[in-house]
Formats: C-alpha cells, sequence, structure tokens
C-alpha cells in the first residue's frame, strides 16, 4: 500500500464532495472499520454509510480490509487506500464538503477546541514563507502512543479575492 492517494480522477473529485464521505474517512483514518461501527460513530444510518463507502470504494479511495464472524453473521471491515490524500486542483465541491465535516466534528468534539481566522497583509514572499513554516509545523509534528485520543489539524492559507467598486 503507497503512502499517498492522489485524488485526481472526476470520479474521486465527486466521491470526496460530501461531508458524510469526508468524516468517513476521518474515522477510517484512525483504524479499519464496519458499517455498523462506523454508523453509531458518526450518527448517521447503516444505509447512509453503505452507500457512502461504495462511492469511495468505487473511487480507489477506500477498500475492504477482510471480515470476521460476529453472532452468526460476516461483517466487511473497510480501510483507507493510503494513510495520505494528496488532492490535485482541489474542486470547491470537495473543499466545501471538507469544511462542512469539520464544521460537524468540531460540533460533535467533546472538549472545547480552537477555531480562529485572522486576516493580515503580507507579501507574496512572507506568505510563501509562512506556507513553508506551518506545513513544517503540522508535518513534523510527533503523534503520541496508540490509545490517546485523536486530534484533527486543519490548517489553510489563502489569499482573498479582491473587492473592487
Amino acid at each position: 500500500m503507497s503512502d499517498t492517494q492522489r485524488i485526481s480522477t472526476p470520479e474521486q473529485h465527486a466521491a470526496l464532495a460530501h461531508p458524510v464521505r469526508q468524516r468517513l474517512l476521518f474515522a477510517l483514518k484512525r483504524q479499519p472499520s464496519t458499517i455498523s461501527k462506523l454508523a453509531a460513530q458518526l450518527g448517521v444510518n447503516k444505509g447512509g454509510v453503505s452507500h457512502h463507502l461504495k462511492v469511495l470504494r468505487d473511487a480507489g479511495i477506500v477498500r475492504e480490509a477482510g471480515t470476521r464472524t460476529v453472532r452468526g453473521g460476516t461483517e466487511q471491515y473497510y480501510r483507507l487506500t493510503a494513510p495520505h490524500l494528496l488532492v490535485d486542483d482541489p474542486q470547491p465541491e470537495g473543499t466545501a464538503a471538507l469544511m462542512g465535516a469539520v464544521a460537524q466534528e468540531l460540533d460533535r468534539s467533546p472538549v472545547d477546541h480552537l477555531l480562529r481566522l485572522r486576516h493580515l497583509r503580507l507579501s507574496p514572499a512572507r506568505a510563501a514563507q509562512f506556507k513553508e513554516m506551518l506545513m513544517r509545523l503540522v508535518d513534523e509534528l510527533e503523534e503520541d502512543p496508540e490509545g490517546e485520543p485523536m486530534h484533527g489539524i486543519l490548517v489553510t492559507l489563502y489569499q482573498e479575492a479582491e473587492f473592487r467598486r
């Protein structure tokens, strides 16, 4: 399994254009899981989870990861095809779905969270330097051992569109 899954096809972009599918990716990033466990974790019915997993599977973003027998039935496990996604040419629908999924996760967070938006003027050179610094900060942060709570980090730096009168 490769470390990074490139998201480049229209089918893959469409698969990422729904908040529930984004939240499924968040959950599967933690560990492989079943439809029942994902439904309980996300507060979504099993039929919805099954549908969204099929869309993600058909797009090659998740795959089946084995089965286990439980009370006479068989549970199918799902996992990400790669631990990291690299989205080529992000689409507005996927970005909106990601932001919606993050908003849902923030709403369900059991502890206080940080959400701060700041606008500041930066030269192109300083913006590039700041972007590199943010990427390094996030990429170099080492994880605590298994069993500790999972935290999400969403970092973005964007130039505002100019308003013209």
